[in-house]
């Protein structure tokens, strides 16, 4: 029985070859791989937990396994890179990588049921006990990069940390404007500009914004506002409707396949 969130056809004809292993390590999933995939997508839509994945999907833990396996050795983070450049040229973009960016982070309140976690207290006056979702997006929207860190983490370490990523991944190459909000110090944004020779924008209102009748209203940011709407399209993943992982590794994880469904979408 087909779920809304399977793969097409044209977006497996991408994924495949970036997921299929390159080592004779591990499970052989062989022509059931599409379908492991498949039973990832489900969860990172639907939110449910591991052991109420729909038999069609097979056994839980060979998805689960599957899963971890490519958390820990960086897949998510290669594919998210690639079907972001495929999503760029669709999209109407002349090169694959960008030139600009914009980084920004949401709070996310944790959600584990107890023991160890990398949560912590964050947010206004650190009323907030989760994790900090950082995502850079385009010009178009798309995420390219996603990182998840402990809540208390300042906007400047965790944009650090996702420039770092993007210059591993190879995403840096063109990159001459990266536009972050005012909680980047001014200190701080000079250091990242000159670490990763580009120009790093602090952005956001120097005074409030006020409509026709003297009362505060929303004026969006140029280009700004895009990640905006992007951590708000993630929001529609109910996996992340709280950080229920135990590690960053397995938060940024989920994360990151949020993204690289949110650029599929672009490839249906």
């Amino acid at each position: 029985m087909p779920y809304p969130t399977d793969l097409t056809d044209n977006q497996w004809e991408l994924l495949g070859p970036l997921l299929s292993p390159s080592c004779k390590r591990g499970p052989k999933h062989g022509a059931d791989l599409r379908y492991v995939v498949d039973a990832m997508l489900y969860v990172t839509h639907t939110g449910c937990q591991w052991r109420f994945l729909p038999s069609e999907f097979g056994p839980w833990t060979r998805v689960w396994s599957q899963f971890r396996r490519w958390t820990r050795n960086g897949t998510w983070t290669r594919v998210l890179a690639a079907v972001h450049e495929q999503a760029r040229l669709v999209e109407g973009r002349a090169e694959r990588k960008p030139s600009m960016v914009v980084i920004d982070t949401h709070l996310a309140r944790g959600g584990s049921r107890g023991g160890v976690t990398f949560h912590d207290r964050g947010g206004p006056y650190g009323r907030t006990n989760g994790a900090k979702r950082a995502i850079a997006v385009d010009r178009t929207g798309l995420p390219l990069a996603a990182r998840v860190v402990p809540a208390s983490t300042t906007e400047q370490v965790a944009a650090g940390m996702l420039l770092d990523d993007m210059v591993a991944a190879g995403q840096s190459e063109r990159l001459a404007l990266v536009m972050v909000d005012r909680g980047t110090s001014v200190k701080a944004a000079r250091e990242l500009s000159a670490k990763h020779r580009c120009e790093v924008r602090r952005v956001g209102w120097d005074e409030p914004q006020l409509d026709e009748h003297g009362r505060k209203a929303f004026r969006p940011i140029a280009h700004a506002w895009r990640v905006e709407v992007a951590h708000g399209t993630l929001g529609w993943s109910r996996r992340l409707a709280k950080s229920f992982e135990n590690t960053t590794r397995s938060a940024t994880g989920w994360l990151q396949l949020a993204c690289v469904v949110a650029c599929l979408d672009v490839l249906r």
